[in-house]
């Protein structure tokens, strides 16, 4: 029964309604594309791998040589994970390659790579895996060089985004937009502060006005479908008066976490106030569930926070919320909210949910608790369509294991299981992220 249902939902298209893929290089450059995935890279550091942070985003030859080279020995140690499962895949399916990776052989499959990296291979991959449209950062798309394939979400100030050690986030994101006359891309996840040298600075409330209010202008809300941002559970999501945030920015040298709830706090909701005062049709995205390490993130959720948003939320109705979540024990509490509250929905499994347990869990009580509207079943969080499409395999294979569970205790049927899928992985995506199919 799994493998009849999950041939099925190969035929069903599928909306990638989040990813980070550039449109200049949309497949893998090489092996490092691959291999060095930022997911991938986490097991690695874990297996004992002595490098833990991110290659760069357009890395020289000698940094990609030397990161896989110091790769290599810890490869062995992660055959178990989902992620080197979805290595494999790529590798096995879209470049015929089954062998294991060596310092013997990685050039010549590396070489492979680069001889199919160009814009024509990418589709193919996107026809592979049965994707008709994908969505990726404004920034990426470098002008709509292929327009045909992306829509484009806004992902360029993280408002109530906590950072590793750093508690002025809020006003650091909010100067780094207010430097930029057109948006551009988003601090990294892990900023150094002490690199950051803007000409215009946050002095006072009046400069916090005066840059929010150039921030929302210079959205371009007619060529996104969405924005995209994250939510700390760090944070303390409360109402801040005006003047608590002047006495706040009297002490910004020596911040702490008082301040840091009152800068995002204070800016957020001025952003919100901006934003219902317009008539665009945008899904705000939020991802939540994970704080920051000093490479990349560890799953967290406090259980109060949720509600915290609810309040928040509940005051702007006519803006529409959707939550990538990263915490699995949160996942029925946000259940509740999206059940409640008619302006919240619920997106796919990020990071440290992309494991296939917590797929299927997920699954399984969302489509228990939510309806298929109010749920989207995809998002790849790739920055190469071919994690795209291996991140695609392995959503299917897990529906198709919940759906069979649901159709043997009678309650779908064959139809009614293929239809829902439909529904949360095409359909939903179509109608509340304003996702629209192309052939390309």
């Amino acid at each position: 029964m799994k493998n009849e249902i999950y041939n099925e939902l190969c035929k069903i298209p599928m909306l990638d309604a989040h990813t980070h893929i550039d449109a200049s290089h949309m497949c893998a450059r090489g092996l490092h594309d691959i291999l060095l995935y930022h997911m991938v890279i986490s097991d690695l550091y874990s297996a004992g791998c002595p490098e833990g942070s991110r290659l760069s985003e357009e890395p020289g030859e000698a940094e990609i040589e030397q990161r896989i080279k110091s790769a290599l020995p810890y490869i062995k140690h992660i055959q178990n994970t989902s992620c080197f499962w979805g290595m494999k895949t790529i590798l096995c399916d879209l470049y015929d390659w089954e062998e294991d990776i060596t310092e013997e052989n990685w050039r010549k499959i590396d070489a492979v790579i680069r001889a199919k990296s160009e814009q024509k291979w990418a589709k193919e991959i996107l026809g592979k895996t049965n994707i008709k449209r994908v969505s990726t950062e404004l920034w990426r798309g470098h002008g709509g060089l292929h327009d045909e394939v992306f829509q484009y979400s806004l992902e360029w100030a993280f408002f109530t985004r906590n950072q590793w050690n750093t508690y002025d986030t809020a006003l650091l994101e909010l100067e780094h937009a207010w430097n930029q006359d057109i948006p551009g891309a988003p601090l990294g996840v892990t900023a150094d502060k002490e690199s950051l040298n803007f000409k215009k600075k946050i002095k006072d409330i009046d400069d916090v006005a005066e840059a929010v209010r150039h921030y929302c202008e210079k959205i371009p809300y007619e060529k996104i479908i969405s924005t995209a941002s994250h939510l700390s559970t760090d944070i303390t999501y409360a109402p801040v008066t005006r003047e608590q945030m002047v006495e706040a920015l009297k002490n910004r040298a020596g911040a702490g976490e008082i301040e840091r709830d009152i800068y995002a706090n204070y800016i957020n909701e001025l952003y919100y106030k901006a934003l219902s005062e317009k008539s665009a049709k945008i899904v705000l995205n939020y991802s939540i569930g994970a704080e920051p390490l000093p490479y990349e993130s560890g799953s967290k959720l406090r259980t109060e926070t949720v509600f915290e948003l609810a309040g928040l939320i509940d005051k702007y109705k006519n803006l529409n919320f959707s939550f990538y979540l990263s915490s699995q024990h949160q996942n029925q509490a946000l259940c509740t909210l999206a059940r409640e509250l008619p302006n919240v929905s619920l997106t796919a499994y990020w990071w440290h949910n992309f494991f296939p347990w917590s797929i299927r869990q997920l699954i399984s009580q969302r489509l228990d608790m939510l309806p298929a509207n109010k749920q989207v079943g995809f998002f790849s969080d790739a920055y190469c369509v071919d994690w795209v499409y291996a991140k695609a395999m392995i959503v299917r294979k897990q529906l198709a294991e919940v759906l069979a569970e649901k159709i043997a205790q009678g309650q779908y049927s064959f139809e009614s299981a293929l239809a829902t899928a439909k529904q949360i992985v095409y359909e939903t995506p179509r109608q509340l992220c304003y996702m629209e199919p192309s052939d390309f």
